[in-house]
């Protein structure tokens, strides 16, 4: 599927990955672009389309589905994280980031589904992360979250390969965002994240790895839990 003369909706695109998937998708010749976010008045990219959307508010996210029936590219991109404990941590922090990467992207691909359907099938790009596969201490709620989205991913594309509609997840380390400016580690552009997923729709890629760390972390998902645990962290202390 190319990407020009389609008609996006970009989730989270006020900043960070989704700012740069907007910029992306202008280079790529995309006919409309809907830049969805909580704040669309900070969304102020010439011939963009801003629209209001909380992903974890139902009614808006009907209200959207009405407003945009002309979507053929979905991405799912807007997420949180609480660096909440799953032991420990607040219940209503764990379920804020659970509504927000799991059931926001749910509701929007069950939204969208039956409109990509009428429009040729499309696609679906979910930004999941490499803590699917993995957790770190503290940091539970939002690897569960991002490992449920990688099922819905999954979900997604066994259940709708029949009406056409091609579902890429994307994986990654840690990108150069507000969300991670507080960690010390190497972290990829938001540019080559955007570019590696939009690059997945064209081609007809179901997954990408896009960084050595996400490489990195899958390929040791064939290991025991000790094995597999002993590996990650001795790769993030640098030892």
């Amino acid at each position: 599927m190319q990407l020009k003369n389609t008609v996006v909706l970009v989730t989270g695109a006020n900043r960070g990955i989704g700012a740069e998937f907007v910029a992306q998708l202008k280079k790529r010749g995309a006919a409309k672009i809907y830049a969805a976010s909580r704040n669309p008045g900070a969304v102020d990219v010439d011939g963009v389309v801003p629209i209001e959307l909380d992903i974890t508010d139902p009614s808006q996210i009907r209200a959207v589905a009405d407003a945009a029936g002309d979507v053929q590219v979905l991405i799912n991109n807007a997420g949180i994280s609480t660096g909440t404990s799953l032991i420990s941590g607040d219940v209503a922090d764990i379920r804020r980031e659970m509504d927000t990467n799991f059931f926001g992207p749910l509701l929007m691909t069950q939204a969208f589904a039956p409109i990509l359907k009428a429009n040729g099938g499309g696609a679906i790009l979910n930004v999941v992360s490499a803590l699917s596969w993995f957790t770190v201490p503290g940091g539970g709620a939002y690897s569960a979250s991002k490992a449920a989205a990688w099922h819905l991913t999954d979900s997604a594309r066994l259940e709708l390969s029949e009406q056409g509609t091609h579902i890429v997840g994307v994986h990654m380390g840690l990108v150069d965002t507000d969300m991670a400016a507080g960690v010390p580690a190497p972290k990829i552009l938001p540019a080559v994240l955007a570019s590696a997923g939009l690059d997945a729709i064209e081609s007809g890629l179901d997954e990408v790895l896009a960084d050595d760390w996400a490489r990195f972390v899958k390929s040791g998902l064939t290991l025991g839990p000790s094995e597999r645990y002993q590996q990650l962290f001795s790769a993030l202390s640098g030892s």
